[in-house]
């Protein structure tokens, strides 16, 4: 079983709940490291957060939720080894996994709708990196990151 941490601001707990039972359902391991009562939060310190216990945790994977996706993905980004993609199609799911080999998905509460975004987790956790030529472009995005 692949363990799934998942972490929100108070924009997005509709959808972080959704996509937790949604998963749940699948057989993952699911730990909510996010907002559940919608108080304003900060969504970088839950970003960083959220991709410290990603990368802790080698074989898990990550997702990211505020109200665009855009900053909770650059603070985890911030965290060695956190490649955080934000996606809002189907094929940037596919391509942030395949060519940059993402262990988080963010995306944006505001601007997708909630079953979009299950479709965009599935996705994204069905995709392989393919490796090749990409791959020395990941580890020169690691090395960078100190």
């Amino acid at each position: 079983m692949k363990k799934i941490y998942i972490a929100n601001d108070h924009t997005a707990i509709e959808m972080k709940n959704a996509i937790k039972e949604h998963l749940l359902g699948q057989g993952f391991e699911v730990v909510d490291l996010g907002n559940n009562d919608g108080t304003s939060c900060n969504y970088a310190n839950i970003g960083i957060t959220l991709a410290e216990a990603v990368v802790s945790d080698t074989n898990s994977k990550g997702i990211a939720l505020c109200g665009t996706g855009i900053g909770i993905s650059i603070a985890a980004n911030k965290v060695k080894g956190a490649r955080a993609g934000l996606v809002y199609e189907v094929q940037t799911a596919e391509l942030t996994r395949q060519h940059n080999d993402a262990n988080i998905l963010a995306t944006g509460a505001r601007l997708i709708a909630i079953e979009k975004a299950l479709l965009l987790v599935d996705t994204f956790l069905s995709t392989e990196f393919e490796g090749g030529r990409h791959k020395e472009r990941v580890g020169t995005l690691d090395e960078y990151n100190k």
